[in-house]
Order: C-alpha cells, then structure tokens, then sequence
C-alpha cells in the first residue's frame, strides 16, 4: 500500500511520539516550518506536540491520540516526527491501525520513529518513509541535498539509483533484490519479537547507529542480540548507513563485519542516511535492488 504523493499546497501534519519538544528545539521547529512554508505547503501541529506530562516526555495515550489523530485527518496529506527520542514504542498499542489503513498517507522520520514506521508498515502494509526529522532539518547548516531528496522521492515518486551526496563503500560484493525494511539499531532490537517486528525473510535490510547515544561497544552489543535472534539469517543483503563516531583505530563497519564474516549476503556502506548527515528517502515496504558491486542502490 503506496500512499499519494504530496504537491504544493497540501498539509503536512507533526507530531513528536519521542521526547518532548524544548526550547531550544522550538527554534529549530520553527526554522523547518519556514522551509516548508516557503516551499508552499501548510503546516499542522498535533494537540500535544508539546506535552511533557512525565517531566521526560508525553504519555503513551497523548503520543498515540496524536498519531490516530493527524492519519483520521482528511486535511493532512502527510506527517513528519518532530524529533527522535527514546520512548515511542509505548504508545504502539494504542495506535488504531484499522484507522491507518483506512486513511494511508505519508508518515516518515527517523531514530527512534524507526519504531512507529516499522510497526505500522508490519501491522497495515503501507509504506513508511525513513527520512529526517523537522528539528533536524531545522538545524542543519546544509539541507539542499535533504530536500532535494524530499522532493523526489514523495512529491515526484522518483524511481531509479539513488543519487549520491557521499561516496558509497563496498563491504561484501553482490546484488540482491528485495523489499527493504530496518532503520535505528536500538530501535530494532527494542522491537525483537513483538508483534510490530516486520518480517525479514528475504528482504533487504538498512541499519544505522547514532554515535552519541551508542558508542562503539553498544553497537557491538545491539549487533550481537541481531545476530542471537537470527536477523541476519533471512535477508538478501544489508545497507549501513552513517556514523559519525568513526575513529582512526575503529569505524562502524569493522563492528559490523565482525559480526557478518560468516554469511555471503551482499553489504554496501553510505553516508547518506542516519544521523549527523543529510538524508535521502528510504520507502520501507518498498522493493529495491542493492548492488554492493557497484556501490549503487536503485528503488524499482
């Protein structure tokens, strides 16, 4: 289930399912919601997007009236996370999938959304798009190459190789085609064997690690309880993304490795989704050929 693309004019809904908006996060929302305006869209803000009833966050039932709320919403065309975090996945049972399945629209971010965007893609079938946040894109000095995505991908509904704003890394050759599903790496361990974990039988998987909540043993140890439960098992191949706590002595990909050297699946390394980088659009549900080979990826 593709929902429609969006085209000047349309409404964009935010919601904030993670943390709590601050501060200084208000300003970055609001350097977004300029962009977006600017680019001719209208802006709505969910009802609680600024609640913090626990002091660390909204609570489950707040986060999942809002999500309910903007997927009801026949004015709201698509909706974007506010800002990453650490908690969505408790208002997961409290989101109507009946609802969202018969409302399908657009729902992307990244981080900790990676929780919302893989549960509602398991449990309806529609396509979720990993892709950055409003305060992220409200803070970022160059956003060009992020927006250019953005229009591409869920205005246009670009197909093809995926343009490259970072030369792309080949760890283990090989192509492999398949629907591509993953995102944040505690994200996907918190989902294990719950009912929102999406099927990975010979999909294509894409996996990024934030550096400034999980270092390189956290990595080590997300990628090791993957590994336990058989993730990498069943899937055609692997696309990491960035990591912006690579040192001199230890990259992300040397932890990866370590953990794959025995399968044969094909594994292609980017700098272009993730944290701390621009980011492309990643349809997950949608089908995608991964050629490590060539150091190219290409939606279909």
């Amino acid at each position: 289930m593709v929902p429609e693309k969006l085209k000047v004019g349309d409404t964009i809904g935010v919601i904030a399912p993670s943390e709590p908006i601050t501060a200084e996060y208000k300003t970055y929302l609001k350097n977004s919601i300029n962009i977006f305006e600017n680019m001719g869209f209208k802006i709505k803000l969910s009802k609680n997007i600024y609640k913090n009833t626990y002091g660390y966050s909204a609570t489950p039932e707040e986060k999942a009236e809002d999500i309910n709320a903007m997927f009801a919403d026949k004015e709201v065309k698509a909706i974007i996370s506010a800002v990453g975090g650490d908690n969505s996945f408790n208002c997961l049972g409290l989101i109507d999938y009946d609802n969202i399945k018969n409302n399908p629209k657009i729902i992307c971010g990244y981080s900790d959304a990676t929780i919302y965007l893989d549960a509602i893609y398991t449990k309806t079938g529609l396509v979720t798009y990993h892709h950055g946040e409003m305060i992220d894109l409200g803070r970022k000095d160059k956003k060009d190459f992020q927006l250019s995505q953005f229009k591409k991908t869920l205005m246009e509904g670009s197909l093809g190789e995926y343009e490259k704003n970072n030369p792309y890394q080949c760890l283990r050759k090989g192509v492999a085609e398949g629907v591509i599903v993953g995102g944040n790496v505690p994200s996907m361990v918190t989902l294990l064997n719950t009912e929102y974990f999406p099927e990975l039988t010979d999909k294509i998987l894409f996996l990024e690690v934030y550096s400034t909540s999980t270092d390189f043993d956290l990595a080590d140890k997300y990628l090791g309880v993957l590994k336990y439960h058989g993730v990498f098992d069943k899937i055609k191949g692997l696309w990491i993304g960035h990591y912006h706590g690579d040192t001199e002595q230890t990259k992300i990909e040397d932890i990866f490795m370590r953990h794959l050297k025995d399968y044969e699946f094909p594994i292609l390394k980017c700098d272009d989704f993730g944290h701390d980088c621009e980011n492309i659009v990643i349809p997950i549900g949608s089908k995608v050929r991964l050629d490590a080979t060539n150091c190219k990826c290409e939606l279909l």
